[in-house]
């Protein structure tokens, strides 16, 4: 979101951010960066006389669930705004590669069938142009949702690339310890790694590497996630990393056994960002390199993920090696100048014929035909219960 904001203050635009959470000590400062931030409600009309008074050209939805609360109000009140969505991922095949994943067997159709694919798909179709950050997901989206490729944009993160003045100030090999594991302990993907990790994979490395320590970092730790932490066996429970960029700067090599998942990763970005190479599944790495060598390894088979943990901890040669990968990956796939402009002139491009671009899309405004009358009533239900 904040790679979008860049873009778009790149612009001239004037950006406000509107939000229902609530203010907490880790957000970013938006209004030290000239950005208007809004309070607004759930299920309020407050949110009517909000939109109405700002009448902004563009609305960006962070996620289909925003959508699906606020984008009909938008469009009664601001039809002529191009609605944007910011799908993160798909949520509907990660959860349905959990569901897969916990019964034990490979993904099927029916996986991609269920509620939670009729919501987010449905969001897709009523919004002007959805945001797709992987490119196996623009594949699921064209393919098995059979959505239009004038409804989609790849819009992968957007990194300034890595020069020899970021890369000089890496620390050596020899200047770093132990692994790193980070992500948020609300994600399932991320609490579910975590566990593989404890019960299978780091045994594998300890034998291997008595001396080495796996720091493991996410925010929102659940109560029972200190059980896990065994200092004495080099499984150390960390919880929210204060910098996690300083922490991952430390360490010799990230792990990331996701078992599933959707998108592209942050935390194997930051790490090569870091100069930290990392071992990662398939499911890890899906999208995220283009068939370049990746700054590590690629491994589904707990024995060879270890191994090649121990064997990036203990070779310099093959730990640098990785590293320059790293560097081509970011630089290739990621770097802002192949990407900002061309999100602008897409954007610019529909909201220059909005109304041609709408009647393309009848089955989008057949949604939002009934999502305006059904979630309308509902919301309005909502309010005046709360009133009371």
């Amino acid at each position: 979101m904040l790679q979008l904001i860049g873009v778009f203050r790149e612009q001239g635009w004037a950006i406000t951010f509107a939000s229902p959470a609530k203010d907490s000590e880790y957000m970013t400062d938006l209004v030290k960066q000239g950005i208007q931030k809004v309070s607004i409600a759930l299920n309020d009309s407050s949110f009517d006389e909000f939109i109405a008074e700002t009448r902004p050209d563009i609305v960006l939805f962070d996620r289909f669930m925003i959508e699906e609360q606020f984008g009909w109000r938008v469009s009664k009140q601001c039809p002529q705004a191009m609605s944007v969505l910011e799908t993160v991922d798909l949520h509907c095949l990660r959860a349905a590669r959990e569901r897969a994943h916990k019964d034990g067997r490979q993904l099927e159709l029916a996986d991609l069938s269920g509620d939670l694919a009729k919501r987010e798909i449905a969001s897709i179709f009523r919004s002007d142009l959805s945001l797709i950050i992987s490119k196996k997901e623009i594949e699921l989206l064209t393919g098995t949702y059979k959505v239009g490729v004038d409804l989609i944009h790849y819009a992968p993160f957007m990194l300034d690339p890595l020069d020899r003045q970021s890369t000089d100030s890496w620390r050596s090999f020899h200047d770093r310890n132990h692994f790193i594991s980070i992500g948020n302990f609300r994600h399932a993907p991320n609490m579910d790694a975590v566990l593989y990790l404890k019960e299978i994979i780091w045994p594998r490395i300890r034998e291997q590497l008595p001396s080495a320590e796996l720091h493991v970092y996410g925010a929102y730790p659940p109560s029972t996630l200190g059980q896990l932490n065994e200092p004495s066996r080099g499984f150390c429970i960390k919880g929210r990393a204060g910098h996690s960029r300083e922490e991952m700067e430390k360490a010799r090599v990230c792990l990331a056994p996701l078992r599933f998942g959707a998108g592209i990763k942050g935390k194997l970005v930051e790490a090569m960002i870091c100069g930290t190479p990392s071992v990662t599944t398939g499911i890890g790495a899906e999208s995220m390199h283009a068939g370049l060598p990746w700054n590590g390894s690629i491994k589904d088979n707990p024995d060879e993920f270890a191994q090649a943990a121990v064997n990036l901890y203990q070779h310099k040669s093959e730990w640098y090696a990785a590293q320059v990968n790293g560097i081509a990956i970011i630089n290739n796939i990621y770097n802002i100048d192949d990407h900002g402009q061309i999100l602008v002139d897409k954007i610019n491009k529909i909201r220059e014929d909005l109304d041609n671009h709408r009647l393309n899309n009848f089955t989008g405004s057949m949604l939002k035909y009934h999502l305006l009358k059904s979630t309308e009533y509902m919301g309005r239900w909502i309010e005046a219960k709360n009133k009371y």
